[in-house]
């Protein structure tokens, strides 16, 4: 796990790194994650068109015990996800259609589901950063040349103070 930091930038980027061969790996990771998360957490997903990101939250919506079949909300743009086990919510945004930034997030009302809510932010980069400084951000990369087309290389980043003591290495053994 790296730990970076420099004087006058915002608080240190924890990161784990995991190589994930298979959809059902990719669900597995997503379940592992689910353990690390609480009331209030967001998680920004990055990574190409069918890199995933979909199958990695419905891992993560396994994990935290929702109701619904978690699937990709690019059409609907956000599912809630209620708890069946007394734990947080999960909310999926799919945010690859909104052009503008926080703006057309705000007319979601993320910032009102955020605090005891799980939000997943499909497609979120320089759209949903300004929500909270705490986030984590899940990169998600295709391994080109693989023959099988399906292994990737996940970069799990952890952004603020309520990452700092998170052990992100767990979620990826």
């Amino acid at each position: 796990m790296e730990a970076l930091h420099s004087p006058g930038a915002e608080p240190a980027v924890r990161s784990a790194r995991v190589s994930v061969e298979s959809p059902q790996r990719m669900q597995d990771l997503g379940r592992s994650l689910a353990k690390l998360l609480r009331p209030g957490d967001l998680v920004m997903l990055t990574g190409e068109l069918g890199a995933g990101k979909t199958t990695l939250t419905r891992g993560l919506g396994e994990g935290l015990g929702v109701r619904g079949a978690v699937t990709s909300p690019t059409f609907v743009i956000a599912r809630v996800h209620p708890s069946l086990t007394g734990g947080p919510a999960l909310v999926h945004v799919d945010a690859y259609r909104l052009g503008g930034g926080l703006d057309e997030m705000e007319d979601l009302d993320l910032d009102v589901s955020l605090p005891e809510s799980v939000v997943v932010v499909e497609w979120g980069d320089g759209k949903v950063e300004d929500l909270t400084d705490d986030r984590l951000h899940v990169l998600i990369h295709r391994v080109t040349g693989d023959t099988d087309d399906e292994h990737r290389d996940v970069t799990l980043r952890g952004h603020g103070a309520r990452w700092a003591g998170v052990d992100l290495e767990s979620a990826t053994a």
